[in-house]
């Protein structure tokens, strides 16, 4: 959810629900297979529930990114249309076994197993909201019995592996290793909008070693290129959500050509990014390149802290005041200034005012006591410490760039100072005024030495009607530590803009806009 200044929260996800899949899907003349969806506003109830997903979805991701058929389709193609949550999230429908049980799944290109609750989900209260796989009543469903378990952030799904047939649109994947979830603690899958989630991800990230669903897909010759691609329909009002196509790419859905980039480590969809620009100025933080994954599992476009406040403060965005980044400033800014200029690297900079310690490679918390110190307990020191060491590395990225721009010393310290007061909040979003949207900047990521930029409008996730409304944004903090990182995910919020082609045969990922 998005926390504001005065204490109120809003909910991130909030006024789409699905009333009606129809299932199989429909042949179309060219060859491809649809499924159409409806949706209608959600309630009061839906509502709050949809806040406590939302929190699911980013646990899941901070998790993640913080580690470590017998019948043939109709044609070459296979599509699976997606339920759109307020541009927020998107799912999809399944079906497991013989005759198919339906399980509603997010398509999820960062992770890799496909897992729904299990008939022998007893002690779970979320699994009495949800359909549960029933073993018992498919023809095709092979005992496995290994131990499963995938943690979140808000605590663990927990089972043990089964295999049988899965239905996706007309192609029927034989023998697809799965999880039956038995245990789903905590509200956020009591009252999540999903049964499980359909991983799209690599191998290399799968839990068990379970081969994903794409990867039968491919051995079973079920389609005709290894190659599936998203479009996102970003139109709220509109009763579609979207289509996954599985083994090829639908015309109808970008426009121009697609920019391809290869795929640099195999796990997540992971290339590499240029530049990131605001109204084409650089802000410095990816000027020498960042990693990035197109995630579909994300709902928002999540980054480095560092660069996702610059973001914020151009589009007036609000978080929660930051006490040790204005303090840094403060008290260390002009210091900082100084050593920049006499040509000290940029990374050492933290070490020697004696806020952070360097260790080779970059700047660690040195356990010192400063400034807005909480000195109850041990523990809180070094939180704060290694806050204040954080802090600073932002400060020096910020400061950097605005003296590469012949800023004054005031200046620079005035910018970097009102950059701390644009932190995101705990949950990293932060709420923006409705109104301005006309004079917000253009936000361009650089991909294969192209500008793909975001307008306001596309980046922004507006939230009730009229006067009622209240704007989010589409920009999240989330710190991937190295070697990983640092990482940016462009989930759907990008992805929505840009159709995203997933070439598992190339190996590499490519974007155009959207149709």
């Amino acid at each position: 959810m998005v926390t504001v200044s005065g204490g109120i929260a809003i909910p991130l996800l909030l006024s789409i629900l699905v009333l009606h899949v129809a299932f199989p899907g429909s042949s179309a003349s060219d060859g491809l297979v649809r499924i159409g969806l409806r949706k209608k506003p959600l309630d009061e109830n839906s509502r709050l529930a949809t806040r406590f997903s939302e929190k699911e979805i980013r646990d899941l991701m901070s998790r993640r990114f913080g580690l470590r058929g017998d019948v043939e389709s109709n044609g070459d193609e296979d599509i699976i249309s997606l339920k759109n949550y307020m541009n927020a999230q998107y799912f999809g429908e399944i079906g497991i076994g013989t005759p198919p049980q339906k399980f509603t799944v997010i398509f999820d290109t960062g992770s890799s197993n496909l897992w729904v609750p299990s008939s022998k989900c007893y002690f779970s209260l979320a699994c009495y909201f949800h359909p549960k796989y029933k073993s018992e009543v498919s023809n095709t469903y092979q005992r496995n019995g290994k131990p499963a378990d995938i943690q979140y952030g808000t605590g663990a799904i927990s089972g043990f592996f089964s295999e049988d047939h899965v239905t996706i649109g007309d192609l029927i994947v034989k023998d697809q290793e799965f999880i039956e979830a038995t245990r789903e603690p905590g509200l956020t899958f009591l009252v999540a909008k999903f049964d499980g989630i359909l991983g799209l991800g690599f191998k290399e990230i799968s839990v068990g070693e379970a081969v994903p669903v794409w990867y039968n897909m491919v051995e079973q010759k079920l389609i005709r290129e290894p190659v599936f691609s998203f479009w996102f329909n970003r139109n709220a009002d509109d009763g579609e959500g979207g289509e996954i196509v599985f083994g090829g790419i639908d015309p109808n859905h970008y426009k121009g050509e697609h920019v391809y980039v290869p795929v640099t480590q195999k796990g997540y969809w992971q290339f590499n990014m240029g530049d990131l620009l605001i109204d084409g100025k650089s802000t410095g933080y990816c000027a020498g390149g960042c990693a990035a994954i197109a995630d579909s599992g994300t709902s928002l476009i999540a980054g480095p802290t560092t660069a996702v406040a610059e973001i914020n403060q151009q589009i007036g965005a609000s978080g929660i005041v930051s006490q040790e980044c204005k303090a840094v400033v403060a008290q260390y800014g002009k210091q900082i200034i100084r050593l920049l200029m006499l040509q000290t690297k940029p990374i050492k900079v933290c070490s020697q005012v004696g806020l952070c310690a360097f260790n080779g490679a970059h700047g660690v918390s040195t356990g010192i006591e400063n400034v807005v110190a909480d000195e109850n307990t041990e523990a809180s020191a070094h939180l704060h410490s290694e806050a204040m060491c954080n802090s600073c590395e932002m400060a020096v990225v910020w400061m950097q760039n605005q003296l590469l721009r012949n800023q004054t010393e005031e200046r620079v310290l005035n910018y970097v100072d009102e950059l701390c007061e644009r932190l995101p909040s705990p949950m990293g979003e932060s709420s923006v005024d409705c109104a301005a949207l006309d004079s917000m900047p253009v936000i361009s990521f650089t991909i294969g030495a192209k500008k793909f930029n975001l307008k306001p409008e596309q980046y922004i996730l507006k939230v009730g009607e009229g006067g009622q409304a209240q704007c989010i944004s589409g920009f999240t903090a989330l710190d991937v530590p190295p070697p990983r990182g640092p990482l940016w995910i462009l989930g759907d919020v990008f992805m929505g803009v840009y159709h995203t082609v997933f070439d598992y045969g190339n190996l590499r990922v490519g974007f155009a806009p959207a149709a």
